[in-house]
Formats: C-alpha cells, sequence, structure tokens
C-alpha cells in the first residue's frame, strides 16, 4: 500500500526538514499542512522539495482535514513537527493497516515510554487528565487503548474520507478514534517511544486549552 506522511506544522523553521529529511525513506509522498506560520516553515518546506498547503487557521483538527484531502496514498502518517515521534516506527505503524488487521492505528507511548514524564506539575496533570480521558473513552465504547492523545498514527485513507471529523482543534486526536469505533471500524495500538521536543515551542498550553479535550469528550458522548 502506498504510504503518505503528513506533517502539521506551525512556526517550525527550525526543525522542519530534519523531519521531512526523516520520513521520506518510509512514505511515496509527503506534504505539509502548515498553520499560516510566521516565520520561515514553509519556505523550508518548498526548498526540500515538498509540497505545503495552508490550512483554514482554525487549529490542528483542521490541518488534519486538510491533509485528508490532499493526500494521494492508501496510507496516512501523521506525525508532529516538533521532533519527539520516531519516524522509523512508521512501518509499524503502517503495517495492521496493510495486514487488513485495523484501520486506524495510534502510537502508544504507555507501551513504548516517554521522555516528556519529567515528574514535575505539568507534566503530571498531562498525564492524569489524559488516562481519564483514555478511561472514560475505553469504557463508553468497549475498547482498550492506553494513549488516545498521541498525534503519531496511521489511517486507512479510503476510511478517512468517510469518517467526519468536528473537531478542529488539539482534540481532534481523542475524537477521531472515538468517530472511528462509532462508525464500526478497527483501532489498533503500537508501542513507540517519545522523544522530548527538540526544538521550538509547544503550540498546546497545559492549562489554557485542557477544557477543548473534555468538552470534545463531552460532546461525543451526548452524539453530537
Amino acid at each position: 500500500m502506498s504510504v503518505s506522511v503528513v506533517i502539521c506544522t506551525k512556526n517550525e523553521g527550525e526543525g522542519i526538514r530534519r523531519i521531512i529529511e526523516s520520513v521520506k525513506p518510509y512514505a511515496g509522498e509527503v506534504i505539509v499542512i502548515d498553520g499560516h506560520s510566521t516565520d520561515n516553515t514553509a519556505d523550508i518546506v518548498r526548498s526540500a522539495g515538498v509540497s505545503v498547503w495552508l490550512d483554514n487557521g482554525k487549529g490542528k483538527g483542521d490541518a488534519y482535514k486538510v491533509g485528508i484531502e490532499k493526500t494521494t496514498g492508501d496510507v496516512i502518517v501523521f506525525i508532529d513537527a516538533d521532533g519527539s515521534h520516531e519516524p522509523a516506527d512508521i512501518p509499524c505503524l503502517v503495517a495492521p493497516i496493510e495486514k487488513n488487521e485495523a484501520d486506524l492505528v495510534v502510537a502508544s507511548r504507555h507501551r513504548g515510554g516517554s521522555d516528556e514524564w519529567g515528574g514535575d506539575f505539568d507534566t503530571y496533570i498531562r498525564a492524569v487528565g489524559g488516562g481519564i480521558l483514555t478511561l472514560i473513552v475505553n469504557y463508553r465504547w468497549n475498547i482498550r487503548l492506553t494513549d488516545i492523545l498521541n498525534g503519531f498514527r496511521a489511517v486507512r485513507r479510503d476510511v478517512a474520507v468517510k469518517v467526519p471529523l468536528r473537531a478542529v482543534d488539539f482534540d481532534v486526536e481523542q475524537h477521531m478514534i472515538v468517530q472511528y469505533v462509532k462508525h464500526g471500524y478497527r483501532v489498533k495500538e503500537i508501542r513507540s517511544h517519545e522523544y522530548c521536543r527538540k526544538w521550538g515551542k509547544s503550540k498546546l498550553p497545559t492549562y489554557r486549552k485542557a477544557y477543548l479535550f473534555f468538552w470534545r469528550l463531552f460532546l461525543d458522548l451526548v452524539g453530537w
């Protein structure tokens, strides 16, 4: 199956070329969805020989939807632009889809380990919040996942174009899982290690946007 890698980015000019080069060996197509960067990200992407498309300025979920629309591969792999994911795990993400065992495959940091868990208050709160969300999703929809919030994942494109995604921000990862399960598609995990962000600054403030995830869960629970 042909593989397209989608890199969602905003102001990641410091390292975007390294991400592009690291995923090229595992993909027939690489595209970047840019969140209207104010640095030189888009220029660097073009100089690396990769297509760059602008999202609609609404957030990461919006970038996912643009990426699904613009790709041509049988399998779409989403990877963050901060260097925290392991590109060498792309074949492991794609394998369950190629074997017709899954329609969505998520890389689990709980199974593969994470350098981000520093034992400080912020990472503890994030871990607890993510754990609560995962537990509720697991028991409500009768699945058993460990990491519903990781952005490193692979999807069948022919399925992705059918499943409606209403989330336009960082809540898209959990929403995508719920939507796939609701529509009768198979979700699986593989282990993958997470590294600390290698450059730039996080676009997800721990507290200011925490409500997004629980509000999205409420909307999914009530069937919106």
